[in-house]
């Protein structure tokens, strides 16, 4: 793979529209996963049990769970593959592979790759499939005999299908599913410090990865101050182009659907009292493109509140408490990220504590690294990808109790 960064990167690109620089950080970061699950392979470790009973031993073995269903995500088109990949492989499990229809040559290109790395042939295997037939093709992968676990990055809604259907044959899952990540400015917070935070966990992939920020609550005491600075920083670092572009920050989104969301988002807002600080549109540059927008007194009954958006927009809830704010961030039903920035040790403790997310950015707006586990709470998954903890998704325990000795 880092042989060939630049050749996947360009594939990142041309069949998502992520920015050039992004997709060779997607690619170097794909890689690292395997490079950290081969590490971990040799640290499947059993253990051995002291036996109550005398003439016993008690041992327990570690062993590759089988054949793996994976199903990912178009956002991260290579990085998704190789964390689950990396992980089955490692436990040794055998894959298939069902990317997602709008991303399906990164995929391709791995397994090409996976064959000129000696990957054995059967190991690792590629179903791409139309959008008219992506259900057809979940089904059968979940639903068959042979496929003893399934890993699937994707909706919520999709997740809980996906369950469905390998719950007729009790099949080990792991999920990665939606999330709606808040972002808290308390009024201790370094401002400058939070909106660039703000900006790297918001506009990375244009606001299209699953711990992007999606509600910015932000405390009375510094609240037009953040706004004002946020909006700065927008207009100033924020280009909007062809991701194949030198400069171009901001690429197209995935396709038509995810353009009319953000529509949706911002135009319920607004009509409901939201203020529109800038952006707002579609971008002069073609109908996938969405400019940059920020919005401000937004409320908690507003659609962007409430649902993922997936796409460039910051709405902004001013807060008054410790209490409030946290009442706000826990009211969702899915707890993937979040993020707050506080120099107050004792409130970073409470808040790190009480936030109900598998994830949490203190004074950071990007939190992904291949050695921490991945994942979050009520309806955002199931197990954890990445880091120690990625592997057993991929391994049974089993116990062997030795008589006569």
């Amino acid at each position: 793979m880092m042989r060939h960064k630049d050749d996947l990167a360009r594939i990142i690109t041309a069949e998502s529209g992520k920015p050039l620089a992004e997709a060779r950080g997607e690619v170097v970061y794909a890689a690292q996963f395997l490079e950290w699950f081969s590490e971990e392979a040799r640290r499947v470790y059993g253990d051995v049990i002291s036996a109550a009973v005398p003439g016993r031993r008690a041992l327990v073995l570690k062993q590759p769970v089988g054949v793996a269903a994976v199903i990912t995500p178009w956002n991260f088109p290579s990085a998704m593959i190789t964390r689950k990949v990396g992980a089955a492989l490692a436990a040794g499990c055998t894959v298939v592979v069902k990317p997602a229809e709008d991303t399906p040559f990164s995929a391709l290109a791995l397994a090409e790759l996976a064959s000129q790395a000696g990957i054995p042939p059967g190991a690792y295997n590629v179903v791409p499939c139309s959008r008219a037939r992506a259900q057809e093709v979940g089904a059968a992968l979940c639903t068959d005999p042979l496929v003893s676990k399934i890993s699937f990055t994707g909706s919520t809604a999709t997740g809980k299908a996906l369950l469905h259907h390998a719950a007729d044959s009790v099949k080990r899952v792991s999920m990665e599913l939606g999330g709606l990540a808040p972002f808290i400015v308390f009024d201790s917070a370094n401002v400058d410090q939070a909106v660039a935070g703000a900006m790297a966990s918001k506009f990375r992939n244009s606001g299209q990865t699953c711990v992007c920020s999606n509600r910015f609550l932000v405390q009375s005491g510094i609240h037009d101050s953040f706004v004002s600075k946020l909006a700065a920083a927008m207009r100033a670092s924020l280009r909007v182009g062809n991701g194949f572009e030198e400069g171009t920050t901001q690429g197209p989104l995935i396709n038509e659907k995810a353009v009319e969301k953000v529509e949706a988002h911002v135009s319920d807002a607004l009509a409901k009292g939201a203020t529109l600080v800038t952006g707002g549109k579609r971008h002069p540059l073609g109908n996938n493109f969405f400019e940059p927008t920020l919005l401000s007194n937004v409320t908690r009954d507003m659609l962007c509140s409430r649902e993922e958006t997936f796409g460039p927009l910051a709405p902004v809830i001013k807060f008054h408490t410790e209490e409030e704010a946290l009442a706000i961030a826990n009211a969702a039903d899915v707890g993937l990220a979040g993020y707050f920035y506080s120099q107050d040790p004792a409130q970073i403790w409470r808040v790190a504590e009480r936030l109900e997310v598998g994830m949490v950015g203190v004074n950071e707006g990007l939190l992904s690294a291949v050695e921490c586990p991945f994942g979050g709470v009520k309806q955002s998954g199931l197990g954890r990808e990445g880091s120690k903890y990625g592997i057993d998704e991929y391994l049974e325990v089993k116990y062997v109790c030795l008589g006569g000795v």
